[in-house]
């Protein structure tokens, strides 16, 4: 459960409490800059504690008590296990590189950003298209956009040597074609977002909010699709093989998939006019509100919170996002959390009228990006992920043997 913003500060005793410190430890750690304190209101003289901190400082303390623990947890929003420079997330907001996502998102284009990612500067210069119209028009066209993907990803592979040069410039360009191929080749548009514009008949003064949502997507630390792509990668498979595992990992419904969850619950509402009691009746049936809440973000994601914005600024009198806006408000006073980028997509698609499934496949292309970033990180690193696993099933017989059957 995230934390809601009235409860991001304590008091000394609670802090002193969960940490399991005297009071004078906690003001040490204040005084060393560990954890971030300020005044109460009313003219006290008693200061309040961030829960952050003291959570984090908690967290290493458990560490060193009981590793097995730690080791346990790490894999469910736990510590950290692999080492990346291209994500962080940090007091509320989201970094590529250093850089604010959500200021990357309205001040540069997904070729720069992707080149950011991939190679540390925004001006890659990435070899142009040549592989217009030669999409492949197989069976697998009747196929869900994911399955698709994956079928004309794996058929490009087998024609792409230079997919088998895995230094980082190489991988950058084989990225590159990955996105155009992920995005359509068959159009003439010379952008990624352009393309998916053309596509979805998206009008032209709308086409930065798909630019906007790719770059919000683009990666997001090691979520399960990017350590999907990580342990690919380590095994030395190409970046074609590890975009689809990534989309293979993507299409939960625990992960990206929860964009289609929104989407339904979205359409399914539209015409509800008491969305507050429609939700609060799907409560009642045992059914999820989607798109709200995220472990990472106790006071809203803030890539949903910039897309949203814009959607309020861009389309302010549209009935859609008037929908929209009561429906994130009516959920948010229910779960007691804010909109998250699954309901962000799902209000995009919603608003533009893009069609069933757009969410998902803004998602996959946006965040292809993070999974070739992830790979030339681990190509370069040059190690085979291999985790142990702790052993809790039948011990060994005594013997050594086991019996056979008669």
């Amino acid at each position: 459960m995230t934390q809601r913003k009235d409860d991001a500060w304590i008091g000394a005793d609670e802090a002193v409490r969960l940490m399991r410190v005297t009071h004078q430890t906690l003001y040490a750690y204040v005084s060393r800059g560990f954890i971030r304190s300020e005044a109460t209101v009313g003219g006290s003289r008693a200061r309040r504690y961030s829960r952050e901190d003291v959570d984090r400082l908690r967290r290493r303390a458990e560490e060193r008590r009981e590793p097995d623990k730690v080791a346990a947890h790490a894999m469910q929003w736990g510590m950290p296990v692999l080492e990346s420079s291209i994500t962080l997330v940090a007091d509320g907001k989201l970094y590529y590189r250093g850089y604010d996502v959500v200021d990357l998102a309205w001040t540069r284009s997904v070729q720069e950003v992707a080149s950011l990612i991939w190679t540390g500067n925004f001006d890659f210069e990435f070899p142009a298209n040549t592989s217009r119209g030669q999409r492949s028009r197989s069976s697998a066209s009747g196929l869900p956009f994911i399955a698709r993907t994956q079928s004309d990803l794996a058929a490009a592979s087998v024609n792409d040597p230079q997919a088998f040069d895995i230094r980082r410039e190489a991988v950058a360009c084989t990225g590159w074609r990955i996105m155009e191929r992920i995005a359509g080749t068959g159009s003439a548009t010379p952008t990624v977002d352009g393309t998916l514009a053309r596509a979805w008949s998206v009008k032209q003064a709308d086409t930065d909010l798909l630019r906007a949502a790719l770059i919000l997507c683009a990666d997001h630390e090691l979520n399960v699709s990017a350590f999907t792509a990580r342990c690919v990668a380590s095994s030395g498979s190409n970046p074609y093989a590890v975009v689809i595992a990534g989309l293979a990992a993507l299409e939960g419904i625990r992960h990206g998939g929860a964009t289609i969850r929104a989407e339904t619950m979205l359409a399914s509402l539209q015409r509800e006019t008491r969305l507050r009691t429609a939700l609060a009746q799907r409560l009642r049936r045992g059914e999820r509100i989607d798109g709200f809440g995220h472990p990472l973000y106790g006071n809203g994601d803030p890539r949903a919170t910039a897309l949203l914005a814009a959607l309020r600024q861009r389309h302010a009198k549209s009935p859609k996002q008037e929908f929209v806006s009561k429906l994130a408000e009516a959920g948010a006073s229910l779960t007691r959390e804010r909109p998250n980028l699954d309901f962000a997509l799902a209000a995009l698609s919603c608003v533009l009228g893009l069609p069933q499934g757009s969410a998902l496949a803004l998602f996959a292309v946006g965040r292809t990006i993070g999974w070739i970033g992830q790979a030339i990180e681990q190509y370069e690193l040059g190690q085979m992920i291999r985790p142990r696993a702790k052993y809790v099933g039948v011990a060994p017989f005594a013997s050594g043997r086991v019996s056979r059957a008669p």
